[in-house]
This record gives structure tokens, C-alpha cells and sequence, in this order.
């Protein structure tokens, strides 16, 4: 039986976010307490102690975290802007299909400023969510992803959603789903990171018989 979605929260990705987190690391470094608290409030930001340790709050709403906390000026480490959050249930998990503590935790996603909220969801209405964020990552970018790749590998739970990668001369943008990394376990990340591209080899080639490497690509440039 496939994997159902009990709930999807999302705050839209917009181009002006999309441009923002490109341009973060090619700023003036800031990383004393005092500088990034300045240069928080210059950007409307605000500290997120709940949803994602260590995390930023946007000031579009989303949530960011970055490998080395501070992603200002900072280009040799990964950052991640999550804009939707997923609960998946698989029927024949048992933990997973009585897992009646993550409403707690779904309820603060979807009561945050400028997101909503779907119950129940579907895949289908995940990828709507996705296809939406591409049209922004696209528009500030400029072209179509280079990759595309539908697959569960990433969260598992049988929850196979799309995965689009682009390009810059210094950087992979991954667009898709993610795991929490806690302190949920069971919920996924709808994120666009942000990586390095010394983080993994070339991009691999495209076709069908060269999904594994694309999949375990993607992982060494999202996976914390």
C-alpha cells in the first residue's frame, strides 16, 4: 500500500527568497554573535528555536539552517531553506501509523507566519508544492533544471517525490524532499539546499541507467 500524507504545511518559495539564499554566501562574512545579530534584523530575519535546531527564520517566512550556523559570507558550507513540511504514513508501519505525537509537532509548522496547512494530503499535492518552488528557482536562475529524478531514496516511507538539481559556477541547488534530521524522525523537509560542489563529484550523466549515481549525488550534497 503506498505511502499516504496526513498532513503537508508549506509557506510559498518565491523568487525573492530563491535570490536571497543564492546570494548569501557571496557577502561580507559575518560570524561574531553581535554581527549576525545585526545582520539579522537588517534582513528581517529572527532566531527559529523550535522546528529545526539552530535554525533562522526568514524574513519570508521560511526556515534556514546552515552546516556552520552562520550562512553569511560562508561559501564553503551547505545551507538549507525548508519551506514545507510533510507528515507521511505508511499502513503497514505501525510506529508510523500511530504516531499521534507528531500532530504536536506538525501544529507549530503549520501555525508559523505566511504558511498553511493541508489535512490530508496527497503526493500529488507535494508536487504542486515542488513545481511551484522550481518556477522560482528557474526564474532567478534562468534555465530548467539539469536533473530531475523521482524517488523515495532520500526519506524513504515509500514517499518517492521529485528531485531537481541545478547548477552554478560554485554551487549545487537541490530541490526537493529531505529527512528531518530531527527531532521528529518521521517527517520530511520540502527544502532547496544550497551545497558546495566539492561537496560530490561531477554531476552524473542523465538517463535511466544512471539513476543510482544521480541518487547518491544528491544525498552526499542534502544529507547533514
Amino acid at each position: 500500500m503506498p505511502t499516504a500524507v496526513h498532513a503537508l504545511a508549506h509557506c510559498p518559495l518565491t523568487a525573492d527568497a530563491v535570490a536571497e539564499l543564492v546570494a548569501l554566501p557571496f557577502g561580507p562574512l559575518v560570524d561574531e554573535d553581535d554581527a549576525i545579530d545585526e545582520e539579522m534584523r537588517r534582513r528581517g530575519w529572527d532566531w527559529e528555536p523550535e522546528l529545526v535546531c539552530d535554525s533562522f527564520r526568514t524574513g519570508h517566512g521560511h526556515v534556514l539552517c546552515s552546516e556552520d550556523f552562520s550562512p553569511f559570507g560562508n561559501r564553503q558550507d551547505r545551507a538549507f531553506l525548508v519551506f514545507g513540511e510533510v507528515y507521511p504514513v505508511d499502513p503497514q508501519d505501525a510506529a508510523m501509523a500511530n504516531a499521534t505525537w507528531l500532530e504536536g509537532y506538525m501544529d507549530g509548522w503549520e501555525q508559523a507566519p505566511g504558511w498553511s496547512a493541508r489535512r490530508p494530503a496527497t503526493a500529488q499535492d507535494c508536487e504542486a508544492v515542488l513545481a511551484r518552488a522550481a518556477g522560482a528557482v528557474t526564474e532567478i536562475l534562468g534555465r530548467d533544471p539539469e536533473r530531475t529524478l523521482v524517488s523515495d531514496h532520500t526519506v524513504g516511507f515509500g514517499l518517492a517525490l521529485t528531485h531537481r538539481v541545478w547548477r552554478t559556477p560554485t554551487h549545487a541547488l537541490i530541490l526537493g524532499p529531505s529527512p528531518d534530521e530531527g527531532p521528529y524522525g518521521y517527517l520530511v523537509h520540502l527544502q532547496l539546499s544550497q551545497t558546495p560542489l566539492s561537496g560530490a563529484p561531477g554531476l552524473p550523466p542523465a538517463g535511466e541507467e544512471h539513476e543510482e549515481t544521480l541518487a547518491a549525488w544528491i544525498t552526499a550534497h542534502t544529507t547533514w
